[in-house]
């Protein structure tokens, strides 16, 4: 996917279409410190063709933080460690997001079978019905 806009659009926040002065003048920190927190390894903006920085809405809104962060006296390490737990709880959230929607249709899946096999009543699994997030867990006989 491209990160090219229409000219009547705006860009996509991971578009990556600002000069470092103007990165600079949106966070209100010097173009050494952008360069600095680049080679900490805290950002990494885009690049043109000829080397040059681009960085992004996102990138910017990541020198904010880290600007808010260190104005409230935090040290670089530690504003690499919170940005670090920040990003590993982000992938957190989107894979308990999956893994409930796989859930949610593995208990589809199991009321649609249960339901076009009649068997005897001691014979079906147990669903959970008056507590919908409890877990369902579901034996396979070894063939």
């Amino acid at each position: 996917m491209s990160d090219r806009q229409p000219f009547f659009g705006a860009p996509s926040p991971d578009a990556a279409v600002f000069v470092i002065s103007v990165a600079a003048e949106l966070t209100g920190l010097h173009p050494q410190t952008l360069r600095t927190y680049e080679r900490m390894g805290l950002i990494r903006p885009g690049r043109t063709g000829g080397g040059g920085r681009r960085y992004s809405a996102r990138d910017i809104d990541l020198l904010r933080e880290i600007s808010e962060l260190t104005s409230a006296g935090i040290g670089i390490e530690g504003v690499r460690r919170i940005l670090e737990l920040e990003n590993r709880l982000n992938a957190l959230a989107a894979r308990n997001e999956e893994l409930v929607a796989e859930l949610d249709a593995t208990r589809e899946a199991l009321r649609q079978a249960v339901a076009g096999r009649p068997q005897p009543a001691s014979r079906l699994p147990a669903i959970p019905t008056e507590h919908p997030n409890r877990a369902v867990v579901v034996w396979r006989r070894q063939r």
